[in-house]
């Protein structure tokens, strides 16, 4: 499987749970946690998605910009104004901001590139040994 095809079936997975979290757990701060981990782990795999060879520190530093802007754009009030007019914005851009949220990103972007990394080495191991037994 290729790391552009892997990175579309991560990602839809990922959108899916943050979906579900959204829809189905009563609001708490763990499905609040949960959807953020799931959000920024989003961001990522849709960067791998669209730059799959791009370097992986790269696209998790891009990822957490991109989470920490959309945190700090939260206390301009734009998001919660455009969620009025378009109720699926509120998914994207969230509503109102919370300092917990910046931590929660780093580390599900983190921890979205130790997967990455691990996954692409043992895909890289494998195709090594396949092409040793030849």
């Amino acid at each position: 499987m290729t790391r552009r095809l892997a990175a579309l079936v991560a990602l839809v997975a990922v959108v899916a749970a943050g979906l579900a979290v959204h829809r189905l757990l009563p609001a708490s701060v763990a499905s609040d946690v949960a959807g953020d981990a799931l959000y920024a782990v989003a961001a990522y795999t849709g960067l791998v998605l669209l730059l799959p060879r791009a370097r992986r520190p790269i696209l998790a530093a891009a990822a957490a910009l991109w989470c920490v802007a959309v945190e700090l754009l939260q206390l301009t009030g734009v998001p919660v104004a455009l969620a009025e007019r378009i109720p699926v914005a509120a998914l994207v851009l969230g509503s109102g901001f919370d300092a917990r949220d910046l931590v929660v990103y780093v580390l599900a972007v983190v921890s979205a590139l130790g997967v990455d990394r691990a996954v692409s080495g043992a895909r890289g191991r494998r195709a090594e040994a396949m092409a040793r037994s030849r």
